[in-house]
């Protein structure tokens, strides 16, 4: 008979807050929704930005809770396993707030400096599942 699945205290606390974050991610679709509707007026260019936002942050909020269970099975320790455990989360608010934040405004119809951040958000994803991905192979 298999055991059940026993998760670390870091795997908990971190799975509970990115839980968390999931109401922050609903209010993107609410606004989503809006826009849709007519009820608050964006550009192309913002409307494409916010689905990339909202994509991104739901996308890689699920991936995240998925790769915590996996760095418990890995037994990560150290460097390693901080990186495998934060960086996927880390890319997701990144992520989703260069696409949010570098197209606010109004009439907006190109992403500011603050875009960066999804670079920022890329290169955390990155070494996320690569800590995670070696962790896996050496364990």
């Amino acid at each position: 008979m298999d055991t059940p699945l026993s998760l670390s205290e870091e795997t908990r606390a971190t799975a509970g807050l990115i839980l968390l974050t999931i109401v922050t991610i609903e209010s993107g679709g609410l606004l989503s929704l809006r826009v849709l509707r007519g009820r608050h007026p964006m550009t192309a260019f913002q409307q494409a930005f916010a689905r990339a936002g909202h994509a991104h942050a739901g996308v890689l909020a699920t991936l995240a809770l998925v790769c915590q269970i996996l760095a418990d099975a890995a037994e990560l320790s150290g460097w390693l396993a901080i990186f495998a455990r934060n960086g996927i989360w880390v890319a997701a608010i990144l992520m989703s707030a260069g696409f949010f934040l570098s197209s606010a405004g109004r009439g907006v119809n190109a992403p500011n400096r603050l875009f960066v951040l999804v670079y920022a958000g890329a290169v955390s994803l990155a070494v996320g599942v690569v800590s995670l991905g070696i962790g896996l192979l050496t364990t």
